[in-house]
């Protein structure tokens, strides 16, 4: 009797998956990027007369699209003249849209309000993109290539075959491989880079994945982001990083064990 018990529960919970897989499918893979409209997502701070020049490089990417907007959140870690620029470059830039988010208490407050604005244009696809060139507006192609392949959602890789890393130091280098490699083991993902944060999303993967509510505080939210999407139909396409590492202090270190234990005990669960 036990063998059967455990059986059933095996058969229940792979016929759950595959329903849950099945709901993210993005049926129409073969639609032109014409056809579809864009939502690109970009916490800012501090970047000066950069921040434009960016935005032009971002924009100039994503001209085959029906429709597209550039959604700048930019909050009081901001204390150059990035918002005045911002605010003077939309004026004609038809496409650009500034987000002044004073009450964010952190980065992850700033892309959880920048998901959100730009869930609720009701896009297509989403592209998450970080600012100052640390992401190249030249990899973006990749990735709309890759989701024309019918994915729900397209992760940058600096990890994978054909991405790179660099300009970081060895210590920040160590500390995202092995993010990455502690979270496959523990979570049963099996991504080649779990803490980037340059992804695209269909409209319905990135609002399940918001709608599970984000938990971490830190650097981490982009892992929990990609565990929410590993029942979804994923792929990961190779970016090349350019950045001097943010420092990754003790309270963020703390605060990525505390939600990978968390996301841990809900995988046992069979909550992810």
């Amino acid at each position: 009797m036990q063998r059967a018990s455990i059986a059933t529960c095996i058969s229940a919970n792979t016929a759950n998956n595959q329903r849950l897989a099945a709901t993210f499918v993005y049926m129409n893979s073969s639609k032109n990027l014409a056809d579809l409209s864009l939502a690109i997502v970009c916490p800012m701070a501090n970047e000066g007369q950069k921040a434009v020049d960016f935005v032009d490089a971002v924009l100039a990417q994503c001209g085959e699209f029906r429709q597209r907007t550039f959604l700048v959140v930019l909050d009081r870690a901001n204390k150059d003249n990035t918002l005045d620029l911002m605010n003077e470059h939309a004026k004609t830039t038809p496409d650009l849209k500034v987000i002044w988010a004073p009450e964010n208490r952190g980065p992850v407050d700033a892309y959880v309000r920048g998901y959100k604005e730009a869930l609720a244009l009701n896009p297509d696809w989403v592209l998450e993109i970080d600012a100052g060139f640390s992401h190249q507006p030249s990899d973006i192609p990749v990735l709309f290539k890759k989701m024309q392949e019918g994915y729900d959602c397209v992760f940058g890789s600096r990890f994978c075959p054909g991405g790179s890393i660099s300009d970081s130091s060895k210590k920040r280098y160590w500390i995202s491989w092995g993010g990455t490699f502690l979270t496959n083991m523990l979570l049963g993902t099996k991504l080649h880079d779990m803490t980037s944060g340059f992804q695209l999303f269909t409209r319905e993967a990135l609002q399940a994945i918001v709608d599970r509510g984000i938990q971490s505080r830190g650097p981490f939210f982009q892992t929990e982001m990609k565990t929410y999407a590993r029942r979804m139909k994923i792929t990961e396409a190779p970016i090349q990083y350019r950045a001097a590492s943010h420092n990754v202090g003790n309270k963020q270190i703390k605060d990525a064990f505390k939600n990978l234990w968390r996301l841990f005990s809900m995988r046992l669960a069979g909550r992810v």
